[in-house]
């Protein structure tokens, strides 16, 4: 084909995004392009933003969590038609045939492909992404929904749906951002009593509005005493980025308790072995989630009522947006708009 779309780039290390318009190409076998209606802008963009990791190639066109319409297939690919409403998240493809791959854990094959790293990313309005890397956006939910579905969405829902505590367990959410805000409200959803914990009084009524039944402020109060007082949790989700404050959630977690790290930093995690010993703790990680996991997030979304809470800004403020989200003013999650003005 020879429509031409705009996509944001950056053209050298730690340089500005900006607009360039080029040509669409067809996409190669077992491929499909898609015409991208919305795209989450998610902290994980930063570093892809900037261009600063070693062999950068540049161009760099950031984004993973991409939504929109499918305009072109390439050959060999089967299940899709042209016009079907899709999502691309952090998982962007992988090689089908590794030992993990054929275990169904393709969210951890050497060769995942993640868009905005191994290929040019959705802040633009056309990605080309292997078909394998496609989520079925179900009827229901409106692509500005659905696009932090493919990162945000499916690494907190797999997150807490995937601990196995028992019905009713009490969660623990720490840190209510872009992740958190969807991992209060899975566990909400999902039947847990549930505890956000975040800084400053000034966010308890959101918090409470999503489906918290308690909120700490950690600002106020060393939040693993104040989880232990409630009768300590059998799951802590932390989805800020930062590990210091790991050790003493840990004070809050019940016996066989289990902590996943979501959002991390460049930190490490430091646990007393004798309190993990005796007390049958789990410290685990969490990593995103298959196409198929994220049309299940976005199913159960459709099927309770739940949404991310969103900001709309147009493509072309891209930069902005960055900017402030290195800030910690957006209170969820910015999605970008590839119809937006300026």
């Amino acid at each position: 084909m020879s429509d031409t779309a705009v996509t944001m780039v950056v053209t050298e290390p730690r340089g500005p995004l900006r607009p360039a318009t080029a040509g669409t190409a067809s996409p190669p076998a077992r491929w499909v392009r898609v015409s991208v209606v919305a795209s989450g802008v998610c902290n994980a963009d930063i570093g892809t933003a900037t261009a600063t990791g070693r062999g950068t190639a540049f161009p760099v066109t950031p984004g993973h969590e991409v939504a929109g319409v499918i305009a072109e297939l390439g050959d060999e690919v089967e299940g899709w038609a042209v016009g079907d409403r899709v999502a691309v998240g952090w998982f962007g493809g992988s090689c089908g045939h590794c030992a993990y791959c054929r275990d169904g854990d393709v969210v951890h094959c050497p060769e995942r492909r993640i868009p905005g790293l191994s290929y040019p990313g959705g802040w633009a309005q056309s990605i080309t992404v292997p078909a394998d890397a496609l989520a079925l956006v179900p009827d229901g939910l409106d692509l500005f929904d659905a696009a932090p579905f493919g990162c945000a969405g499916v690494t907190t829902f797999n997150a807490v749906r995937g601990a196995g505590i028992r019905a009713g367990g009490r969660v623990a959410v720490f840190g209510i951002g872009g992740l958190g805000h969807l991992a209060v409200q899975f566990a909400a959803k999902l039947g847990h009593e549930t505890v956000a914990i975040a800084r400053g009084a000034d966010r308890e009524p959101l918090a409470l509005g999503l489906g918290a039944r308690h909120y700490i402020d950690s600002a106020a109060q060393a939040a693993g005493a104040a989880l232990k007082a409630l009768g300590g949790a059998d799951l802590i989700v932390c989805t800020a980025a930062s590990t210091a404050p790991v050790d003493e959630l840990l004070t809050g977690l019940n016996v066989h308790g289990q902590l996943t790290l979501v959002g991390v930093d460049a930190g490490a995690v430091t646990v007393p072995a004798a309190r993990l010993v005796m007390n049958g703790h789990t410290v685990t990680g969490h990593l995103t989630g298959s196409p198929r996991e994220t049309e299940e997030a976005m199913a159960f979304a459709v099927t309770t009522g739940m949404r991310p809470v969103i900001e709309r800004m147009p493509l072309a403020k891209a930069g902005e947006a960055v900017t402030r989200l290195r800030s910690g003013s957006p209170r969820f999650r910015i999605v970008l708009d590839t119809a937006g003005g300026e």
